[in-house]
């Protein structure tokens, strides 16, 4: 194959993945909690064999996540938090301790905190809070410290991971670590309160159609090129 065919089936293959990622953070303009993501393309060197010459190729598959905030809604729900500044809630999965800052929880019947998916909204010290039976009102502080009828019960973890560039994006709003976190001692939670989505929904629409223009100047040329070869064989065998 023609080496400059090789060089654009790797963009083309980069285009597609960012295609994706677009049209994920656009499905999730609404979600709680979300963070957009982005595709990150970067180049580098192929040997010719025996020719001692290198060919350029692109590689789109890196994933750079947006850890930008996003506005914050006021639901007055009680078990509903939001996070003002950096980090992230901690919920235990049976994939092990995931972070995410989607802050919609509620009690279980074992007085657990949970989100919508029964995952345990973990404590300070990665630990499930579980809120006592029969409690008439539950407070939580700005600094995630939880009160229940005004008794202290525990107080919210949270959390980050000490190279953003670890973080994998799971399925919805959950992120892996990939590897140790630390805790935000200064970390400020909004009792009542749910972050939005930190996407665009404009600038995503503006960047999937440059993607999809980009691909298709690619395509283009790919068809030029394959019917350039078909020329040239059709002209050697006559």
């Amino acid at each position: 194959m023609d080496n400059a065919i090789y060089a654009a089936l790797t963009r083309q293959s980069g285009l597609m993945r960012e295609m994706r990622v677009v049209a994920n953070n656009i499905a999730n303009a609404n979600t709680t909690g979300f963070r957009r993501e982005g595709v990150v393309f970067s180049e580098y060197m192929v040997p010719l064999d025996g020719r001692g010459e290198t060919l350029a190729m692109a590689n789109g598959r890196g994933r750079r996540i947006d850890l930008g905030p996003g506005g914050m809604t006021q639901t007055n729900g009680q078990y509903d938090l939001a996070i003002d500044g950096e980090g992230f809630l901690m919920v235990q999965t049976p994939q092990g301790s995931r972070l995410t800052r989607a802050g919609a929880f509620m009690t279980n019947a074992e007085g657990e905190l949970v989100n919508p998916d029964g995952y345990q909204l973990l404590d300070d010290g990665q630990a499930p809070i579980i809120i006592p039976a029969g409690v008439g009102n539950v407070g939580i502080g700005t600094d995630g410290t939880i009160s229940a009828d005004d008794n202290p019960v525990g107080r919210i973890g949270v959390f980050t991971s000490p190279d953003p560039a670890n973080l994998q994006h799971e399925a919805g709003t959950l992120f892996d670590p990939g590897g140790a976190v630390e805790p935000i001692e200064e970390a400020v939670l909004r009792q009542g309160f749910l972050e939005d989505s930190n996407v665009d929904p404009v600038l995503e629409i503006a960047r999937m159609i440059e993607v999809q223009r980009a691909y298709q100047l690619g395509q283009s040329f790919l068809d030029q090129e394959d019917q350039r070869i078909r020329q040239t064989i059709t002209s050697l065998t006559r």
